[in-house]
């Protein structure tokens, strides 16, 4: 009898193995090609963007792939869609575009392969055809070392790297940014009064909240640490971005948070900081909003505080 039943116990998981990978592979029919960062600066690597035609990689901001690395030029290649074919183009970039070992003579296209390797100065992609199952996986992992594992926001060290890299969008296109920081009052009465189950429980439901009803699609949200957290509003004034943070603070303030059958108070004090015209650093930015925050708790919680 117990043969009987680990045979069907591995019968049932060969089944849903096979399920999975059936789906995958579904999934990935629809799958755009993409370029995958092997080797680059800290946080892009797995970074993946799904091609179209005439995508610049480059240093510039308004590339549409994007690498802040000195070692490329600021304009290095292009994607073009020829066809039925893909081809890359090296734009006279000053370290060269090399595929598969071999440099690329300026402007002269070169097609593109299944898992060709492009060296762009320092950066390596990996280019993946149409409907590669691998850009499903590489997503995925990158998406996942990119995240909170309690709350699903994007964790510290995503914000980190974002942040530098939206202020320098701004900073060229001239285009408003707004960062909101808040943090969750009396977080550890919550703690001590309904265990650390019942704090995680809301760290949880207020990402969801978040998550959910109150941003964009081109927002960043992220968790800063403990209870504090961190909204990213691209292209942003600070008069919306008050609005913004209004609303968060509203929302909080009214929305049921239960565990074990227990209503939990919850409110949040905020903080909101718009960039200067000649403001270039992210951390500047950063402790503006932070300080309007902290002004925020010093003069009563549950508030909104405008950085000047």
């Amino acid at each position: 009898m117990a043969d009987e039943s680990n045979k069907e116990d591995r019968t049932e998981k060969t089944v849903v193995a096979s399920e999975t990978t059936l789906n995958r592979k579904m999934a990935s029919s629809n799958v755009a090609p993409v370029m995958i960062v092997l080797i680059g600066p800290a946080g892009y690597q797995g970074k993946q963007w799904a091609l179209q035609d005439n995508f610049v990689i480059g240093r510039a901001v308004e590339s549409q792939i994007f690498i802040d690395d000195g070692s490329v030029s600021r304009a290095h290649a292009k994607i073009e869609f020829r066809g039925s074919e893909i081809v890359i183009v090296d734009l006279g970039s000053t370290n060269k575009t090399v595929v598969n070992g071999a440099v690329l003579p300026p402007l002269a296209p070169q097609v593109l392969k299944n898992n060709d390797q492009v060296k762009t100065g320092n950066v390596v992609f990996k280019f993946l055809d149409k409907g590669n199952i691998e850009a499903i996986s590489s997503a995925e992992l990158f998406e996942k070392a990119n995240r909170d594992g309690l709350t699903g926001a994007y964790s510290k060290g995503a914000l980190i790297e974002r942040g530098p890299e939206v202020i320098k969008r701004s900073e060229i296109l001239g285009e408003p940014l707004s960062v909101i920081v808040f943090d969750i009052d009396h977080f550890k009465k919550i703690n001590d009064s309904y265990g650390h189950p019942g704090g995680d429980h809301v760290l949880k439901e207020l990402c969801r909240v978040i998550s959910t009803k109150l941003t964009r699609a081109n927002d960043f949200f992220a968790r800063y640490g403990g209870e504090e957290f961190v909204l990213i509003l691209v292209g942003t004034p600070i008069s919306a971005a008050i609005d913004i943070a209004e609303r968060i603070r509203k929302t909080i303030q009214d929305c049921e948070f239960i565990f074990e059958n227990k209503k939990i108070p919850v409110n949040v004090s905020v903080g909101v900081a718009s960039r200067k015209v000649d403001e270039v650093s992210w951390d500047v930015l950063f402790d503006r909003a932070d300080k309007a925050l902290y002004s925020s708790k010093q003069n009563g919680r549950n508030r909104v505080t405008i950085s000047p």
